[in-house]
């Protein structure tokens, strides 16, 4: 009879979220930037950044204050193209708090104009994070404008997917319910969510230790 072999569970490599102070400081240098209400929705929805550069306005609706992740944008041989999410969990459907819905309707007149300016060069996608022609946005593009965001913010350097993770540690943070928060950013798996929250919430560890601390002292 062979020997039971025990498959470790896989882990997942994260890095620290911002801090409530640091987040502020991210929404105010990006308020004035055309993508400013990209980086609502990082931070406040925990979107990835295929989902982000994948929405169309299509899949958004401001009146009902909602927002449905049904594609992405993946580099697939060489070229960008719109795919379904490559979960079912990732595919959702995500309410709109209000500071989303006011972010996204400002970047719908900025985006009018900017159509404008560039006409007749426009190219429509219906997608709500275009270049400026109306194209899909490489990642390299997004890529040097979140770089010039946390520059100007005084951040060190961090990756656009690190606010994906402060949305689920400042969600977890306010006592939402685990499963809420993985329905939310769309994990495939609760262990996701909580291990991620694990990594980053030193500040909780701090206040629970030290909360021991003058219980037992």
């Amino acid at each position: 009879m062979g020997k039971l072999v025990r498959v470790p569970a896989p882990r997942y490599r994260v890095n620290r979220g911002l801090t409530v102070a640091q987040s502020k400081a991210t929404l105010k240098s990006a308020a004035d930037h055309r993508l400013a209400a990209l980086y609502v929705l990082a931070l406040f929805l925990g979107l990835r950044r295929g989902e982000l550069l994948g929405l169309r306005w299509e899949h958004v609706d401001l009146d009902q204050a909602t927002l449905e992740v049904v594609r992405t944008l993946q580099r697939v041989g060489g070229s960008l193209r719109l795919v379904p999410p490559k979960t079912e969990d990732s595919a959702r459907t995500v309410p709109l708090p209000p500071v989303c819905v006011d972010a996204l309707r400002e970047h719908k007149r900025r985006q009018f104009s900017e159509r404008a300016d560039a006409w007749p060069d426009w190219q429509d996608h219906g997608l709500v994070f275009p270049s400026r022609r109306g194209t899909p946005m490489g990642p390299d593009n997004l890529r040097r404008s979140w770089a010039a965001i946390q520059r100007k913010a005084g951040l060190e350097p961090t990756r656009l997917h690190d606010l994906r993770h402060t949305c689920v540690t400042l969600l977890l943070d306010l006592g939402t319910p685990p499963h809420v928060v993985q329905e939310i950013v769309g994990h495939s798996a609760i262990e996701v969510t909580m291990t991620i929250y694990a990594h980053v919430s030193l500040a909780e560890k701090r206040k629970a230790l030290g909360k021991l601390g003058e219980t037992l002292g």
